[in-house]
């Protein structure tokens, strides 16, 4: 059900390198950058799934990330949990919380990452599943 969801940056040149590094471990790119001043860029696998979008903020002022706001993203293996929050970390996102099982039943367990990107905003990355 989600379009895309927005998250502002106080360095958006900085900040695309970052998600263009981590985005292609999911099949993702840059789908659309308008040339305007806040620079609005989606990235995803295609205009009709989930997009990220990263902009400077519509108001001008500095990009906050928001208290208790988090971006999720579903991988489609456990390795791949690890290899987003490795590359994450490699482009200078800072760790929330390593890979590894967090509870579950069988065939449920929520294998998950956490990290924050170069402005503070929060993800997670998860694979539900016993794989």
């Amino acid at each position: 059900m989600i379009g895309y969801t927005t998250l502002g940056s106080n360095d958006l040149d900085r900040a695309l390198v970052f998600y263009d590094g981590l985005t292609a471990v999911m099949g993702g790119k840059r789908l659309t950058t308008l040339p305007d001043a806040r620079g609005f860029t989606l990235y995803g696998a295609g205009r009709d799934k989930p997009m990220l979008a990263i902009t400077r903020p519509y108001n001008g002022g500095p990009a906050n990330p928001g208290n208790g706001t988090m971006v999720a993203l579903i991988a489609d293996s456990r390795a791949q949990v690890d290899a987003l929050h490795a590359r994450a970390l490699a482009l200078g996102g800072s760790d929330e919380g390593a890979p590894g099982a967090r509870g579950g039943l069988a065939g449920q367990t929520f294998y998950g990452a956490y990290f924050r990107d170069l402005d503070g905003n929060k993800f997670c990355v998860y694979r539900i599943g016993d794989e």
